[in-house]
């Protein structure tokens, strides 16, 4: 253990001007991060300096073996806790190399919500509450994904209910407001914003997570998978809203029903879809 420390901890920043990008991507599961990483000449500051990369699709469920190439693109650049200095963590999504996103690459469709100048003008804000349960080790997952829960000899787990039991499950509750919900009259916007969401429940709740219905069972503070309700203050309501919301008439509102294994980049484009690009018809 004391030589997986020293490794996490290890700083090349004195000894060369290389740095290590470690390019980070989702799995084949949807839930599941990947790495790998290359030595760069450094610094880097922004993503667009970096080289698409590969990968083995093949052995991530990607892409079939006689055609395995999957292509990285670098989207995000964020500086490395674990090597520290100038090294980096680059987030990436994935295309084939004709240059199409993959099933798995839900940012791709995001990145277009985002794009609409109807969601642009908007600019909407969340902020997510993703929560998540921490097991003994004795589980049946391989060794090397963890980093910092290894030495700690636990394991994350974000499955919404991993144990049953009298107890809360884990959720990603994601607080949602756009620039009309924040202005003066935005609790009206909210309101309607809400009813756009119930309309489209079973929809978001088909993409809100696995296993939710384990968790959204009407008890432990959640509502009931198959029902859509919201309310000022209600932690078992679909949609809640704070009391200084209710109180100032504008802010932002909770959706309640986003289990902890979701994909931030489908549950916030769905959110901004729904409420901003759907007519509601």
């Amino acid at each position: 253990m004391a030589n997986l420390t020293d490794l996490v901890n290890l700083n090349l920043s004195d000894c060369t001007d290389k740095i290590i990008v470690e390019y980070i991507w989702v799995g084949g599961s949807g839930i599941d991060l990947r790495s790998k990483a290359r030595t760069v000449k450094g610094p880097i500051t922004d993503a667009s300096q970096l080289p698409k990369w590969n990968y083995d699709g093949s052995s991530t469920g990607q892409a079939p073996g006689e055609d395995s190439e999957v292509i990285l693109y670098p989207q995000a650049i964020f500086k490395d806790p674990f090597r520290r200095g100038d090294n980096i963590l680059v987030m990436c999504d994935c295309y084939t190399p004709q240059g199409e996103p993959i099933p798995t690459n839900k940012r791709h469709n995001a990145a277009k919500i985002f794009s609409n100048p109807d969601v642009v003008a908007e600019e909407p804000w969340y902020g997510i509450e993703q929560e998540y349960t921490l097991l003994q080790k004795d589980v049946s997952w391989p060794l090397g994904w963890p980093r910092i829960t290894e030495i700690a000899g636990v394991v994350l787990s974000l499955d919404p209910k991993p144990i049953k039991g009298d107890w809360n499950g884990a959720g990603a509750h994601t607080n949602y407001s756009t620039k009309s919900m924040r202005e003066p009259g935005g609790y009206e916007v909210i309101k309607k914003a809400i009813e756009k969401l119930g309309k489209k429940h079973a929809e978001h709740i088909a993409a809100y997570g696995e296993g939710n219905e384990r968790r959204l069972t009407g008890r432990h503070e959640t509502a009931d998978i198959n029902t859509f309700k919201w309310g000022v203050a209600n932690r078992g309501a679909s949609i809640r809203v704070g009391r200084d919301t209710e109180k100032d008439g504008k802010g932002y509102f909770e959706d309640r029903r986003p289990a902890s294994n979701m994909d931030p980049y489908v549950v916030t484009s769905m959110i901004a879809d729904t409420t901003l690009l759907w007519k509601g018809n």
